[in-house]
């Protein structure tokens, strides 16, 4: 039996340049996150971080539940801890099924003032936030909710030698931004309801980019922590260059070339390998008519088309998948088809996640 990934949560500092949601902290809360599990097993563990934390965390009470029931955390075998700025930690193991597709419910109290909050800025999932210590509390009173995800990194579960783990690895595309909230039609929830064996677990961030830190660390520097790190992962499958190519015109910076892009994936597709992993990319889906001033431009979307041609006839990846193609309006490619488009020209709805995820060929992806 080893320890894999069950559930994965890209995080972000709350000082990041662009914001889509406002930064908070917390004091004399209890705050509830539901967890859409990947993957299960018959123990977990959970990990909580203060990556970004300017000062240090204090969880005085932690629980998870799941329809098996539902359990304490300890950390060393302490209820409260204290997790320093930069650091995280990593809860003792509980007896606590849970089944792949299921959600796993985490309960967190924070009795400190915490200074803003590292964390997921567009889960498409709420956080219920209620005062004092109701971690133990089968319902928070006078919840206010919030969609973001707070301290959570991760969820290990213990499962069978052997088990293949892919990372779904990019942005927006992949953390689900334009899906239903609370749904779990996320492109990443659709490729695991066709997969029999092993799963995917969503390392997206939305306004993340290949090749600047902008949302989030840039691809290429965050590939170790939230790709290499994952226990038991086999397999990565990439969505980038969106932004790299829109969000500059939101400030009044030239897009990336197709150049810098290209051997930006080259680089990504060099450190899988040389990890043993297998790469699958995905082309980069269309976005003219975005409603976000500047992003929409004609040279960001010539070099896209100028990018999507490497990748679908390069070999420097194991396999493709073409996004682009899947959801792209046919009269105009430049353009996601309509009833495919989220509403704001730049994101998929539930059918255009779904079609993402369809583009996967599962005999490439092996899982």
């Amino acid at each position: 039996m080893i320890w894999t990934a069950g559930f994965r949560s890209a995080v972000i500092s709350p000082y990041e340049r662009i914001q889509f949601t406002e930064p908070r902290g917390f004091a004399d809360q209890t705050v509830r996150q539901v967890l859409h599990m990947a993957g299960g097993g018959e123990r977990l563990r959970v990990r909580l971080t203060n990556r970004y934390g300017r000062t240090p965390l204090t969880i005085a009470a932690a629980r998870a539940a799941t329809e098996h029931g539902q359990a304490a955390l300890t950390f060393d075998g302490a209820e409260r801890l204290t997790i320093p700025p930069g650091r995280e930690a990593v809860s003792d193991p509980v007896d606590l099924p849970v089944a792949r597709g299921a959600d796993l419910v985490l309960s967190l109290y924070l009795p400190e003032e915490t200074g803003p909050a590292t964390y997921s800025h567009r889960p498409m999932e709420v956080a219920h936030i209620a005062r004092s210590n109701h971690v133990a509390s089968p319902a928070l009173p006078d919840a206010e909710q919030v969609e973001a995800r707070f301290y959570v990194s991760g969820v290990d579960v213990l499962v069978p030698d052997g088990t293949a783990i892919a990372v779904a690895f990019g942005d927006s595309w992949f953390e689900g931004v334009g899906s239903t909230t609370g749904a779990n039609n996320r492109s990443v929830d659709f490729l695991n309801r066709r997969l029999t064996r092993g799963w995917v677990v969503n390392q997206g961030i939305a306004g993340n980019r290949l090749l600047r830190d902008e949302v989030g660390e840039h691809a290429l520097a965050r590939f170790d922590r939230d790709v290499l790190s994952v226990p038991g992962v086999t397999h990565v499958l990439v969505h980038f260059g969106i932004n790299d190519l829109g969000l500059p015109g939101m400030s009044g910076e030239p897009p990336v070339t197709s150049d810098a892009l290209i051997e930006g994936f080259k680089a990504l597709a060099h450190r899988a390998h040389e990890a043993g992993l297998r790469i699958l990319a995905a082309t980069i889906g269309p976005f003219a008519g975005a409603a976000y001033p500047g992003v929409s431009t004609p040279e960001g979307l010539a070099a896209r088309r100028e990018v999507n041609d490497w990748i679908r006839t390069t070999d420097t990846f194991d396999a493709v998948f073409d996004v682009a193609q899947a959801v792209e309006n046919p009269e105009d490619p430049d353009y996601i088809h309509p009833a495919l488009d989220s509403g704001d020209g730049m994101h998929l709805n539930d059918k255009g996640a779904q079609a993402m995820a369809d583009a996967v060929n599962l005999e490439t992806l092996a899982l």
